[in-house]
């Protein structure tokens, strides 16, 4: 039995109203059931997940996370992607991994910034300057297309060519004005200790957490976690999982009653800014059942766009 391998050509013919439409709807869906492992060796880390969705199908992805690969000329994320049929778990496509992490990562944080970023919102902070940055600029400008960005990185320098590359953005040394005058802030660093702070923070802002996904990482303080009204796009993949909340939460800094919703409570009508001047925050922590909905969403338009297959 033949099965496709999904190349990142079939890129031009992805959009990303397309992508957070697809996700509401498979959130209505009965809930995912998932698995996840993470293996360690000092820095680096090898994450397999698994995602089953009834009505939809099955996914693995593995990825291994090298943070030192960048230095010699490697992504420090590589990986592969399989999905399977809900009806007979044949291997129904083979999709290229950086091409699902990259429409899965940046399209869970644009979902949040959807329901919980101001409509009016036009100053968005990138906090970090790699691939993750770069796909929450296109992200963003799908919903907010006056935006205007700061990018900053602990290298200037590495900002200052993302700035530049982007031609519509500018880098900035001073991170804690950044934050000041950004109504969106999104942190995509590899940090382990937290690079913003609560009380720079001012009423309205909206933060896109991403980067953190180990038990030991933390982007933001318990401050900042205190002041805000905190969303998950999954209450299974982040609590008991990444030290964003798992740390504060064993410290008893945050209590699990303060996250407000998930993505399963969107049509409740549960997963909204509590107010204008809310300070919101949404920990990103990019679940296996979201890659598992964003490859069926690349599997539907290959289907659609390769007439030969």
């Amino acid at each position: 039995m033949t099965f496709p391998i999904i190349s990142a050509d079939i890129e031009p013919h992805l959009n990303w109203r397309e992508l957070t439409a697809a996700f509401e709807q498979a959130h209505r869906l009965p809930k995912a059931e998932i698995s996840d492992s993470f293996l360690y060796r000092r820095g680096d880390t090898l994450l397999s997940r698994a995602a089953w969705i009834d009505g939809m199908g099955a996914l693995v992805k593995t990825a291994s996370i090298f943070p030192d690969n960048p230095a010699q000329g490697l992504p420090s994320v590589n990986g592969g992607v399989s999905l399977y049929s809900d009806t007979d778990g044949t291997l129904q496509a083979m999709v290229d991994f950086h091409l699902v992490t990259k429409w899965k990562t940046a399209g869970d944080s644009l979902l949040a910034a959807q329901y919980l970023a101001r409509p009016e919102s036009r100053n968005i902070t990138l906090v970090g300057s790699g691939a993750v940055a770069r796909s929450m600029h296109s992200a963003y400008r799908a919903i907010f297309p006056d935006a205007n960005f700061t990018i900053w990185s602990r290298r200037f320098n590495t900002a200052a060519e993302l700035a530049a590359d982007l031609r519509d953005a500018v880098a900035a040394q001073d991170l804690e004005q950044a934050v000041a005058q950004a109504d969106i802030i999104c942190t995509a660093t590899m940090s382990t200790t937290p690079v913003i702070h609560g009380e720079w923070l001012k009423p309205g802002q909206h933060l896109d957490l991403i980067g953190a996904y180990r038990p030991d990482m933390r982007e933001v303080d318990d401050i900042a976690l205190q002041r805000a009204a905190l969303f998950v796009d999954s209450r299974d993949t982040t609590l008991d999982h990444i030290g964003e909340l798992k740390d504060p939460l064993s410290r008893g800094a945050i209590n699990r009653d303060d996250i407000i919703a998930d993505y399963y409570d969107i049509s409740k009508g549960k997963f909204k800014r509590p107010s204008a001047d809310a300070i919101t925050i949404c920990k990103n922590g990019g679940g296996a059942h979201l890659d598992l909905i964003t490859s069926h969403y690349i599997l539907s338009k290959w289907q659609m766009h390769t007439p030969d297959r």
